[in-house]
């Protein structure tokens, strides 16, 4: 398909279609010139100001302007360079999505639904926890890793590794590994990023317990989400196909009955002891939720709920922005804490360098989003050039909400913060306990003068506020979310005046925008080990990731496996979360390394050197931090940080006779900690030694490719497309154009009800054509 191109151009693939693609002119308007002008003034008062002032009237609204104008800004000009000098998009080859439509696991989507999506796959507890955690050591650190860290690596990784799976027939990372780091480098791949998988899905389904737990509103609504989507789904494929908007507004009116509804099934004394579900009981009832969400169609339960969720995060989100610029609340942390110093932090140990950015995780980079980006979204994508507004876009859209949640925690007063995040073992429980607890810290003011002491009304009366009976070492990071969101809603006239009910609606967004994560990781992974099964001889049947028994057999093991997690994590005696967060974190990090390693060997491949810096600047940033963390929780004698320090000191308090070891109350639990630290301290052994290993076998081709001027790769050959879709969501006037001209043609340009079998090889023809080979 090599055609001479020029601005302006309408491209067919086939005389008897209107166009596919179009060549937009490569210009700069005035308009825009002036826009973007703004944008960059008003972005760079707002770092000036959050860099320079100090003390107590530091407005949270400076942090909001810098991250809108930093993001587009980045969006316009960055993502651009990457899309020109590396990916160069081509709309007239047919991506995945339409290659192999099958109505299961290949299925072109609207835009809008997608980004929904990708978005709601890859926002999970990330964003929301991390930087709640990460604020103990001031607003600052944070704020800046978060924005710019997304911009030049986060965002950098996501559209990436999207080009890339898109271009090799939606391909996961670790087969992707596979085929361009050879078959050692790929095996080791492979293994790393799908055990790091089931670590990350497994610490995500925690968070959400966390949240639910004895919470019948919020596990009622949730559920309700469920057959909300079904019936999006079936609507929008046979009811009224390819109406969204009206499936949208169906499924929003509903979601508000089901959150509305979740207020009375909380006051209903049946329903809410129905509702009122332990955490053991809801890892099973994830754990079958994941199960089904994974081997039924994309169209009928994922794609619609996630959509469903985008609405409700963004609009979440977006809604809580405003209500930042109008309340206009001050931050109560300091820019920096002695924390970020000494690493002595109750929500979690370690000194700002390197455990801030391990902390923050999602909001700025994540591996997990690789897998996304090469799991679902390229199997639904319509056109590559909407990738970077899914994949950059996208991961710039989980950066702002990482920057609400840091602002949400730090403009609540530091003794509820350090209370609500402090382990039960350090607060005792009770008001009187935690005021203790909290004036021990001798916490200070922005300015510096030391804050006035806490009281134990002042807990009593914040969790009454809510409608809660406690908040006291509501650990995990979400409960303060949602804490800092009614605090800020609650200024609001009118609406303040339902401070509990904020409250309550922010548990439920967050366990609703955490699911969204468990179910579409819990796809991903059951297309990593079906794809890496497939390299066994006599197994190349599980290269069709829609073979139903390759299907329900990758997935029963996948949920068995972060299932088992699960329950080990809700039932540990010093907190799941607080142990397990941290090997999150790191597991997360060094899959981003993972992921960087295979894109920047792809691009020395491509004999692109020039631009090799793009990737390679996140790569080695990622690893040189995260094999610091590694160290750490390895060799740290520091029981509060070494997973092996903490272990020896459990066997050692076992070995005396002790009753009690931290947060252990019995001798069984005391047992429980010393197997959980040793299983945490072997994955965090394994998994900084195969990233070294990928890291090293990719240098070595990269200098190869350097030495040879090139190396080829594993992208496909490119096939024909037959359909139209415009690549962000207002087309441009061209591509009003050409959707007029397939009106005018009478017929549909998303290719709905022609494309299975219409034109292109099937999956399973592929299979065996790649057998017979």
């Amino acid at each position: 398909m090599s055609v001479t191109r020029t601005a302006g151009q309408k491209l067919k693939t086939d005389p008897a279609l209107p166009p596919v693609a179009v060549v937009e002119p490569i210009s700069f308007p005035l308009r825009q010139k002036i826009l973007f002008l703004a944008l960059g003034i008003i972005g760079a008062v707002a770092w000036f100001f959050i860099a320079t002032l100090r003390g107590e009237n530091v407005s949270a609204v400076w942090f909001v302007l810098a991250a809108v104008c930093t993001y587009l800004v980045a969006l316009r000009f960055y993502a651009t360079l990457i899309e020109r000098k590396i990916h160069q998009p081509d709309d007239t080859r047919a991506t995945p999505a339409e290659e192999f439509a099958n109505g299961r696991d290949f299925e072109p989507t609207n835009r809008s639904v997608l980004f929904g999506h990708h978005f709601a796959a890859i926002a999970g507890a990330g964003p929301l926890v991390g930087p709640v955690l990460a604020t103990q050591m001031g607003y600052l650190p944070g704020t800046i890793w978060i924005i710019v860290g997304v911009v030049l690596a986060g965002a950098v990784q996501d559209y990436m590794v999207l080009h890339l799976s898109i271009r090799r027939r939606g391909r996961s990372l670790g087969q992707m590994a596979h085929e361009e780091l050879g078959t050692v480098g790929g095996w080791f791949a492979i293994v790393g990023v799908f055990t790091i998988m089931i670590i990350l899905i497994a610490v995500l389904a925690i968070v959400i317990i966390g949240a639910l737990a004895s919470s019948p509103w919020g596990v009622f609504s949730i559920a309700m989400t469920i057959p909300i989507a079904f019936l999006m789904g079936v609507y929008m494929r046979f009811i009224r196909p390819g109406k969204v908007g009206e499936a949208s507004v169906i499924g929003i009116v509903l979601l508000v009955l089901a959150i509305a509804g979740g207020s009375l099934v909380n006051g209903h004394p049946q329903l809410s002891k129905f509702f009122t579900l332990s955490p053991v009981e809801l890892a099973f009832a994830i754990a079958i939720y994941g199960f089904m969400a994974a081997i039924l169609p994309v169209w009928l339960l994922l794609a619609p709920r996630d959509y469903l969720s985008t609405f409700m995060k963004v609009g979440t989100i977006v809604f809580l922005a405003l209500a930042i610029l109008i309340v206009l609340p001050v931050m109560q942390m300091p820019a920096v804490t002695k924390f970020a110093l000494d690493g002595t932090g109750p929500a979690f140990a370690g000194n700002l360098f390197p455990f801030l950015f391990i902390t923050i995780a999602c909001g700025a980079l994540s591996g997990f989003h690789s897998l996304i980006a090469s799991g679902t979204t390229p199997k639904m994508i319509q056109k590559e050039s909407q990738a970077r507004l899914i994949g950059y876009g996208g991961m710039l859209t989980e950066s702002f909400v990482a920057i609400s949640a840091l602002i949400t925690a730090a403009v609540i007063d530091q003794h509820l913060y350090f209370g609500m995040n402090a382990p039960l073992a350090l607060t005792g429980g009770t008001p009187e306990t935690v005021a203790a607890y909290t004036n021990g810290l001798h916490l200070v003011s922005g300015a510096g003068m030391p804050l006035p002491d806490a009281t134990a009304a002042q807990f009593a009366q914040a969790a009454s506020e809510v409608g809660e009976k406690s908040i006291i070492s509501r650990t995990g990071g979400a409960p303060t979310l949602a804490f800092g969101m009614a605090h800020i809603l609650s200024q609001i006239p009118i609406v303040g005046a339902a401070k509990a009910f904020w409250y309550h609606f922010a548990v439920m967004f967050e366990a609703l925008f955490i699911l969204t994560t468990v179910d579409a990781g819990t796809r991903v992974a059951r297309f990593m080990l079906s794809d890496s099964l497939a390299n066994i001889p006599g197994w190349q049947r599980f290269r069709d990731p829609s073979w139903r028994p390759g299907a329900w057999l990758c997935t029963a093991i996948v949920v068995t496996l972060w299932g088992s997690i699960v329950v080990m994590g809700v039932t540990d005696p010093l907190g799941g979360i607080n142990m397990l967060f941290p090997l999150f974190g790191i597991a997360n990090q060094l899959l981003a390394a993972i992921a960087l390693t295979v894109v920047f060997v792809v691009v020395m491949k491509k004999g692109l050197f020039k631009w090799a810096w793009i990737p390679g600047l996140p790569l080695a940033w990622d690893l040189f931090i995260t094999m610091w963390a590694s160290w750490q929780k390895i060799f740290s004698p520091n029981p509060k940080i070494g997973y092996w320090s903490l272990n020896a000191a459990a066997r050692q308090a076992r070995a005396a006779g002790a009753q009690t070891f931290q947060g252990a109350k019995t001798p069984d639990q005391i047992d429980m900690v010393i197997r959980n630290t040793a299983v945490q301290g072997t994955l965090s052994i394994l998994y900084a030694g195969l990233v070294l290993i990928v890291f090293l076998i990719g240098m070595r081709i990269a200098i190869r490719a350097v030495q040879k001027n090139g190396l080829p790769t594993s992208e496909a050959e490119g096939m024909p497309s037959k359909i139209f879709a415009p690549s962000s969501f207002v087309p441009t006037r061209l591509e009003k154009e050409v959707l007029a001209e397939w009106q005018a043609a009478g017929i549909d340009p998303s290719g709905d009800g022609r494309l299975p079998g219409m034109h292109h090889t099937s999956q399973q023809e592929t299979v065996q054509e790649e057998n017979q080979l």
